[in-house]
């Protein structure tokens, strides 16, 4: 069958160049976007509770621009100064130009990963005798504690924000050729906005592994995938999708 609609449950690209409108233009789709999920900020009552004094630390880990949000939101509430000598381990790139938001570049010490967690682990072993807080969601990958921990360094992991499911009351009488996901939460939001929500002909498209086992979970059977060597990015994945259906 072919695709005449698509439904992305992120919020619409800010860039003009996004594959997303390219797509639409080269097969003729409706594309809406749509994030199934949200950030909710934890207030500074709720840190402490947490035991955690942002005074005690020397260094920050951070995985997402969220947590590089959060964490300067908290310290605003807390009235606390972020010393000029803190130290910054970014996951990525744009974690780090993202930084630059709240603090001036060149003038502070901004170690960058590549693109994986573990890629921060020889620059985050490089200080062993500091302590490392990372600002992070309730949602956190099991591969941050895991490396961090297998580093022997002191560290300290605050959930700062939560992540929540969106209202999509809404969608109810709304139907869509192609439902994309990009984490479990998502699948999650789906199913709680709609309990009764049945696949039929609905192609379901996931990124990440984790996206599609719990895809799968709820019964659902995966039409398009991503990452895969042939497919990098969703985007690479519903192109080369539509190539096949849509001829």
């Amino acid at each position: 069958m072919k695709v005449k609609s698509i439904l992305v449950s992120q919020p619409e690209p800010k860039v003009e160049n996004s594959p997303y409108f390219d797509i639409q233009q080269k097969y003729k789709v409706k594309i809406d976007f749509r994030p199934f999920i949200h950030v909710e900020g934890v207030n500074a009552k709720e840190i402490r509770q947490q035991k955690i004094d942002l005074n005690n630390y020397t260094s920050i880990i951070l995985t997402s621009k969220n947590s590089v949000d959060h964490y300067f939101r908290v310290a605003e509430e807390m009235r606390f100064k972020v010393p000029e000598t803190m130290k910054y381990f970014c996951q990525s790139e744009a974690i780090a130009y993202y930084l630059q938001k709240y603090v001036v570049y060149r003038k502070r010490k901004i170690y960058v990963g590549q693109k994986d967690f573990v890629d921060l682990s020889p620059l985050i072993k490089k200080f062993k005798d500091d302590k490392f807080l990372l600002p992070a969601s309730d949602k956190l990958n099991d591969d941050v504690p895991q490396t961090l921990n297998g580093l022997s360094v002191n560290w300290t992991q605050g959930i700062f924000f939560r992540t929540a499911m969106s209202d999509l009351s809404d969608l109810a009488d709304v139907k869509y050729d192609v439902l994309c996901f990009f984490s479990p939460t998502g699948i999650n939001s789906l199913f709680k906005n709609f309990p009764d929500f049945v696949q039929d002909n609905t192609r379901i498209g996931v990124f990440g592994s984790t996206t599609k086992k719990e895809a799968e979970l709820f019964g659902l059977r995966v039409d398009i995938m991503a990452p895969t060597p042939e497919a990098p990015s969703m985007t690479m994945a519903i192109d080369q999708y539509l190539a096949k259906v849509n001829k």
